[in-house]
């Protein structure tokens, strides 16, 4: 039998929504990718470019560090990563977790909320972050998507995980 873990960051309780029900329809461990220092709504907003997830996500080397490790990442053949999109990307936050970790050999599925803009170049930029790793893809939902969506979706993916 093989493990499943489902990984996510969420800056306002909606990607979390969304990742515990992942979690159950999959049977997963659930596991939160806390920052180090957590985001006021002042660093997260985006109309001001002297806030904080704009400096980040305009610095492709920005990693804010995170609180704590998955206890035995190695444990996991196939790793959920669930993020809200932020500028048509994953959260530099996401790539702090990634370089934590050797993904070789595990399969890897993007998840992500989002206000109104799709997952844009995310899966393709986290890539670079989990060399010998397999992404199947990703899909941006709704953070109230339901168990049988999420179920239908993880279905239609599951001959290549």
């Amino acid at each position: 039998m093989t493990k499943t873990l489902v990984a996510y960051f969420s800056a306002s309780g909606q990607t979390a929504k969304l990742a515990k029900t992942f979690a159950d329809a999959e049977h997963a461990d659930l596991f939160e990718i806390e920052p180090e220092k957590g985001y006021t709504s002042a660093d997260l907003d985006w109309n001001d470019k002297k806030s904080r997830s704009s400096i980040e996500m305009n610095d492709p080397s920005s990693r804010p560090g995170i609180l704590s490790r998955v206890a035995d990442m190695d444990a996991y053949e196939t790793v959920f990563l669930g993020f809200p999109i932020w500028w048509y990307e994953a959260p530099r936050i996401i790539q702090t977790f990634l370089e934590e970790y050797d993904f070789t050999g595990k399969k890897m599925v993007a998840f992500a909320t989002s206000g109104g803009s799709g997952m844009g170049s995310s899966v393709s930029i986290l890539e670079k972050s989990t060399p010998g790793a397999t992404w199947i893809g990703g899909k941006k939902f709704s953070a109230h998507a339901s168990e049988s969506e999420v179920s239908s979706w993880i279905e239609s993916i599951k001959w290549t995980i």
